[in-house]
């Protein structure tokens, strides 16, 4: 008697696969329910009626609370900044071999334009710094410089989305996200993630760039103007008082309690409760928080208030300070926006960009340093600054000072929140162009960056698309230990 062939298959092979095949449904089924279980309570911490922002403890003690990301949007040049190039003194307009990557592509020779600025040595650790900033060289003491970061893309927008995301692609929480879904708010009546723009508009790629991505809308950060309306949309509409929205806010409160039992199922409305509670909060806090009459003069003369030139990022760089006293997690301010010469982005003339925002800047810096400093809250503060990469050693055109994008070495630098202070880590090669003692990925700067708040940034995770997403990625990533 002949064995029957079950599509091209032996009866043994069939009801094997078939078995297994059985089998294989329903454990995929239950694995599914656990992984959705997993979510709920990565995305609700497992507490019925929790605010997503309610307080969480850390992984273990942290040396900071607050962060305060000042980011220089368009690329500053680190060899004109903090990266002190002595040997390309008298080579300017020299034609060498360089290998560099920028928005103009691969090049193997460049023209050299030398620093246009004069370098000279602070503090007690001799720091070199331009002649650029000569209120912060006065800060170098409290800082610790990073001369060899990398990054992977040399391209704005994509460079900007890793440097806020971990990623060059979009769809992913940011940085201020992760910290705030790791750790929550103090401060109920406030954002825990706050972004702060310049006045010339928002960098490339526009929210993506505080988007919470894949975690809900609640982590994701809320633009907080220093001068107008605080918070846009933010009021209701004409005539509703404040006693109707606090009866429709119990409303939904009532309702929420009601299906308690079935939260899962109701996390789009328990979100909307959150956010709308949030928002009913902010109406009362946020004007306070902007208003910097209870402010001395002399503290608004310090961030340069009284100065046409240095008074909006002062105004910015104040009320920062004021969000870390009440309580804001993380604060995100832009330098520069729109687009060329709006922001950091010298393809042209190198002298009048940097002088431009540079000017505008580095007073407001160094008051927000000073400020904390004296206050008593540096040490509980992080304070990051730099942009998406730095800037090439050699001219992008045949004429002119314009530098192309360089991400293979650039400067960062960190201050405060358990930070050493006057150290310097990293070199890039004599003209700059690319780091080559202790190269520091944009990785490694997230992982000190969530280290120094009390998060292990290889276990901080986010259940999504089958995933414990990170933001340091799925390799093990170690925070820069040297400046810690």
């Amino acid at each position: 008697m002949s064995i029957p062939n079950f599509c091209g298959r032996t009866r043994r092979e069939f009801l094997w696969q078939t078995g297994a095949g059985f089998a294989g449904t329903a454990l995929s089924g239950m694995l599914q329910r656990d992984a959705m279980r997993a979510s709920n309570v990565l995305a609700s911490d497992s507490v019925a009626h929790q605010n997503p922002l309610s307080a969480k403890d850390p992984h273990f003690a942290p040396k900071a609370k607050n962060v305060i990301f000042l980011f220089m949007y368009g690329g500053p040049s680190h060899i004109d900044t903090f990266d002190y190039k002595p040997a390309m003194k008298g080579r300017d307009n020299q034609t060498i071999d360089v290998k560099t990557f920028g928005r103009g592509g691969h090049k193997n020779q460049g023209r050299i334009v030398e620093p246009r600025w004069n370098f000279h040595q602070y503090g007690h650790c001799g720091k070199w710094v331009s002649d650029l900033f000569p209120h912060l060289a006065t800060c170098v003491d409290d800082i610790a410089f990073l001369h060899s970061m990398t990054a992977d893309s040399p391209i704005h927008g994509s460079a900007m989305l890793m440097m806020n995301s971990g990623k060059i692609t979009s769809g992913s929480p940011c940085l201020g996200s992760w910290v705030n879904y790791g750790l929550g708010s103090v401060n109920e009546n406030l954002p825990g993630f706050v972004v702060m723009l310049d006045p010339s508009g928002g960098p490339i790629s526009g929210a993506k760039n505080w988007s919470s991505g894949y975690m809900p809308a609640t982590f994701q950060g809320t633009i907080l103007r220093s001068k107008g309306a605080p918070i846009i949309d933010l009021n209701t509409p004409e005539g509703t008082t404040r006693a109707m929205q606090r009866e429709l806010l119990d409303a939904l409160n009532d309702v929420n309690s009601a299906h308690a039992a079935t939260r899962s199922d109701n996390s789009e409305l328990a979100a909307r409760i959150n956010s709308y509670e949030l928002a009913f909060k902010m109406q009362k806090h946020a004007p306070e928080a902007v208003d910097f009459s209870q402010e001395t003069a002399e503290t608004q003369k310090l961030y340069g208030l009284d100065q046409p030139r240095t008074q909006d990022f002062g105004k910015r760089c104040l009320l920062a300070r004021r969000l870390v006293e009440r309580g804001v997690r993380f604060i995100q301010l832009y330098s520069g926006g729109n687009h060329n010469d709006a922001n950091w982005d010298a393809h042209g003339d190198l002298e009048k960009n940097h002088n431009f925002h540079a000017g505008n800047t580095d007073q407001p810096i160094a008051a927000l340093l000073k400020d904390l400093k004296q206050r008593g809250l540096l040490k509980d503060t992080l304070v990051v600054w730099g942009g998406e990469f730095g800037r090439q050693p050699t001219a992008e055109y045949a004429m002119g000072t314009g530098r192309d994008h360089n991400a293979y070495g650039f400067t960062m630098w960190m201050a405060g929140g358990g930070i050493k202070g006057g150290v310097s880590v990293g070199t890039t090669d004599e003209l700059g162009s690319a780091a080559v003692d202790s190269p520091f990925h944009v990785k490694r700067l997230h992982a000190t960056i969530l280290n120094q708040m009390g998060l292990n940034p290889n276990s901080l995770s986010y259940y999504h698309g089958g995933l414990d997403q990170k933001l340091v990625g799925v390799e093990h990533v170690e925070p820069i230990g040297e400046i810690i």
